[in-house]
């Protein structure tokens, strides 16, 4: 894929949902055909999102494109949990480690509860858990 892909693989480009870019247009939400979900970004997008970074030897960048595309299936309210309970000072190491073994457990985010697992590491030594 070529980036940037909206301009060069726009017919590829699909949402969540499997409606394609050219499908989500003004005249088709006012027709009340496109839905909030469909406008998500699909796995696969953020995926392909991720090898054009690391074609252009950005690899942290890859990584976090590996990361949203396994939050894709993880609820907004669970995502929101997770970034409340990753601020300094709002979370103890115990609700650290259960929130990555949840990410991996119940929604297969094996790079997230990873970030999870180092963030809690981290916050320990630097003093900054509950």
């Amino acid at each position: 894929m070529r980036y940037p892909l909206g301009e060069h693989e726009k017919e590829r480009i699909i949402s969540k949902t499997g409606k394609k870019l050219g499908e989500i247009t003004l005249d088709e939400v006012l027709k009340d055909h496109v839905a909030a979900e469909d406008i998500k970004i699909s796995k696969e997008m953020l995926k392909a999102q991720g090898q054009v970074a690391k074609e252009a030897g950005n690899e942290p960048m890859e990584k976090n494109f590996e990361r949203a595309a396994e939050l894709v299936d993880v609820p907004d309210d669970v995502i929101l949990k997770m970034y409340d309970k990753l601020r300094p000072n709002r979370s103890t190491k115990l609700e650290l480690v259960l929130m990555a073994q949840e990410l991996l457990e119940k929604y297969n985010a094996r790079n997230c509860a990873k970030l999870v697992m180092e963030a809690a590491e981290v916050y320990e030594k630097r003093g900054i858990l509950l």
